[in-house]
């Protein structure tokens, strides 16, 4: 069962297919093609501007909308790094039948599967490839100040012909030390009784844990009576999350400082061959000495007959 996200949303912004809105303050028009998402703030559509497609956010909460203009802003302070969509405009629209005010901004349309879709397509050697990039974004955002907050595949968008992870809706992404403004259940430390809200480091990393079991688990399961119990028979009965035990119960404990210290684990970790692999080495190698061992007793032997024949003629 998908567990959904815990928010309710008074915003009742709906837009016809085919509507062309024009922002009030810069003139430019968007044509809305259709809806990508809807969030606790506002409504997500997929727009057309010119022959460009963007993506446009509008709501009746123009506080909160600002909040994630600034975000948008934030990220694109952090060099070299494409964190999140490019901000391309920030504007008002008035509704022309409800003659109310509307606050909207447009971003970069970033095309690519959700994350959970690319690993299905893929396959799962993807996943810690995956997570890395996510932990290295991740550890450029907290050094900003910035908790992220609704993790989530849904959230998560890969792109480009080098596939890399990029971060899609900023509604949830919190100043640290304040409270998480948005969350999705399965995600959320909270809701498995294994942490605050507050907006840290760790939170996001519980995140990313979870998202790891989602990848192999892709249908969300319903937290039980003994929720940490449960991650734990889960993790230890997949083959794939069992070669990362020890490192997403550090993430899912709080135990890491940073995203790029898990990150490192992650590193290393992969480096490190399996038990399994290790014998069929050693089973190899041993193998290998015993062969050469009776080659070089067989060409001894040879040369000890040679030398008898020679001294026979």
């Amino acid at each position: 069962m998908m567990v959904m996200t815990m928010y309710t949303s008074n915003n009742p912004c709906s837009i016809r297919i085919g509507t062309t809105i024009q922002g009030k303050w810069h003139k430019r028009r968007y044509e809305i093609i259709k809806q990508l998402g809807k969030g606790a703030n506002g409504v997500v559509y997929l727009a057309k501007e010119g022959r460009t497609f963007v993506a446009m956010k509008i709501s009746n909460q123009a506080a909160a909308m600002m909040s994630e203009v600034n975000v948008l802003k934030r990220f694109s302070e952090v060099q070299g790094v494409a964190l999140g969509p490019c901000l391309l405009d920030v504007d008002d629209w008035v509704h022309p039948q409800e003659k109310k005010m509307y606050s909207f901004y447009v971003m970069e349309y970033i095309e690519g599967d959700d994350l959970l879709t690319f690993i299905q397509k893929r396959g799962k050697d993807w996943i810690v490839v995956m997570t890395l990039q996510l932990l290295g974004d991740l550890h450029k955002l907290h050094e900003k100040g910035w908790v992220f907050g609704d993790l989530k595949p849904e959230n998560l968008i890969v792109a480009g012909a080098v596939p890399k992870v990029r971060l899609i809706d900023v509604g949830g992404t919190t100043i640290r030390g304040r409270a998480i403004k948005e969350f999705t259940e399965f995600f959320d430390r909270g809701y498995w009784g294994m942490g605050t809200r507050k907006a840290e480091p760790s939170y996001d990393l519980f995140a990313v844990a979870m998202i790891m079991i989602n990848m192999c688990y892709p249908k969300r399961f319903e937290r039980k009576e003994n929720g940490r119990e449960q991650l734990r028979r889960m993790i230890s009965s997949h083959s794939y999350l069992k070669k990362y035990e020890k490192i997403l119960w550090r993430a899912l404990d709080g135990k890491y400082a940073s995203a790029d210290e898990m990150r490192k684990d992650l590193v290393q970790c992969m480096q490190q061959p399996s038990a399994r692999v290790e014998k069929r080495r050693g089973k190899a190698a041993r193998k290998f000495r015993l062969l050469e061992t009776m080659f070089l007793f067989v060409c001894l032997l040879f040369m000890y007959v040679v030398y008898l024949y020679v001294q026979i003629l």
